[in-house]
């Protein structure tokens, strides 16, 4: 069996990249362990967002009256789990429909790497089979990472597979970790009613984020009923006929924590073991494959993509460096016209769907600072927006950070209601080189939210109008 290129893994890095491999002309397969669409589609980005959903009605329900309405509910959480999983599979089915479009070859099975331009396939059988191709994608993505002193028994202690699909709700859990992955599961279940702790070995919450973000968020989820522990770990579980009792070393001394379950959150490990990479001579580091600007690793004809690799672990990350690996191929073998524009990690949007929601690309205050900048800083809180006080959502703020010498657009901030879908303006105006001149000039519509980050701009320039 011969092609021209292979990806190794279907998720959002790996699909795009054999869909883009197609589109160029190329005869393409791709192998794949476990469900089309990989961790995202199936036990992800996506589902997580379907679990999201069914908490903000929950909370909607709760809190019908602010809106001059009665509407009483309970949480049916077995249908709950189950519209989640609907909505996964649904995705899935999607993208066996794009491989068929795309005429891909899809093959079932684990991919390692036997040598250059060969990659032993083993079937859920135990039979193997050897597939060719001039060139290789690996798309194999990252699991969740387990600490030494908190292994993952799938029962009471989990990772985010089973918080996806738990048989019952618990009354209780602690979640470690408050990145992403943490605080969205923390918003669900507590507006689900189960009582939360998150504890965060550093010192505040969604440690990557801008302070002002971490402050909020914070602020906002103490506000929703869930306990924080900052500069705090979980050194010990120990399981109880009821749940687990955790050892928490905190600042001030040991506490004694007890839950139903424990949801260990602290990050993703890119899959990388038993790939063959070691026998083909393909470089790692720090757990990740070397790839240089158009994802090609040490060896040539072999690419990396998405969480294996070393840019952020974002499914759009990793469907841009897919495409890009694709049009490098697609250029070295004269089938695409030019060279493809190198991604800028700088310039990647974050969003977590928490609620409320965080966005953010660019540099935070404190590393703009850091860089050496004289930064311009506005906010605008949602408080005074019309749009966020009709939908009764003031929770949050836009804030801007701009150069002061040269106007130039270095980082945007939000939390808020549907701050995730605001974003997208900040990434592309940065990627036009827009200054705050041309955001000011811009003009927004109103009623929006969006509005907010023209008026942070006015406020960074002492011009505000509504604060």
């Amino acid at each position: 069996m011969a092609y021209d290129v292979i990806v190794l893994g279907s998720g959002p890095g790996g699909y795009p990249a054999a869909i883009r491999a197609s589109q160029l002309g190329f005869k393409v397969a791709i192998i794949e362990k476990e469900s089309l669409g990989g961790v995202c589609l199936n036990w992800g980005c996506i589902p997580t967002k379907a679990l999201i959903k069914s908490a903000n009605v929950f909370e909607y329900i709760k809190h019908s009256t602010n809106y001059g309405l009665n509407a009483t509910g309970t949480v049916d959480f077995g249908s709950v789990i189950k519209r989640s999983r609907g909505v996964a599979d649904k995705m899935s089915k999607g993208v066996q429909f794009l491989m068929r479009k795309n005429k891909i070859d899809v093959i079932m099975g684990y991919g390692k790497i036997a040598a250059k331009g060969k990659v032993e396939v083993t079937a859920a059988d135990g039979t193997k089979k050897i597939v060719e191709a001039k060139n290789i994608i690996i798309a194999t993505g990252g699991r969740a990472k387990q600490l030494p002193n908190l292994p993952i028994d799938g029962k009471k202690i989990i990772g985010y597979r089973e918080a996806m699909v738990l048989p019952q709700q618990p009354k209780s859990m602690i979640i470690v970790g408050s990145g992403a992955i943490g605080v969205e599961f923390a918003y669900v279940y507590n507006s689900l009613g189960t009582k939360i702790t998150i504890v965060e070995f550093l010192p505040r919450v969604v440690p990557v984020e801008d302070e002002d973000i971490s402050k909020e968020l914070e602020k906002q989820y103490k506000k929703q009923g869930i306990d924080i522990l900052v500069n705090s770990s979980v050194e010990a579980v120990e399981q109880t006929t009821t749940g687990v009792k955790a050892k928490v070393k905190t600042q001030t001394g040991e506490i004694f924590l007890e839950a139903d379950i424990v949801l260990s959150a602290v990050g993703v490990v890119a899959n990388i073991e038993n790939i063959g990479l070691e026998e083909n001579g393909i470089k790692t580091e720090k757990g990740k494959i070397v790839v240089d600007k158009y994802q090609q690793t040490s060896v040539a004809g072999i690419y990396a993509i998405g969480d294996c690799s070393p840019g952020q672990a974002l499914a759009h990350v990793a469907a841009k460096e897919g495409i890009n690996a694709a049009e490098h191929i697609g250029y070295n073998e004269k089938k695409y016209n030019h060279l493809p524009e190198p991604l800028d990690y700088n310039n990647i949007p974050g969003c977590t769907y928490c609620t409320p929601e965080i966005a953010s690309v660019g540099y935070t205050e404190k590393a703009a600072k850091d860089a050496g900048y004289e930064l311009k800083i506005g906010k605008f809180p949602f408080m005074a927006s019309g749009k966020a006080s009709a939908a009764g959502a003031t929770e949050g703020f836009v804030k801007v950070i701009y150069d002061a010498k040269y106007g130039e657009f270095l980082g945007c901030h939000m939390i808020g209601t549907n701050v995730t879908e605001m974003i997208a303006e900040a990434v592309v105006a940065r990627k036009l080189e827009t200054t705050a001149h041309e955001i000011l000039n811009a003009v927004h519509p109103h009623p929006t939210m969006s509005e907010g980050l023209k008026e942070a701009t006015a406020a960074a320039y002492g011009e505000a109008i509504d604060i």
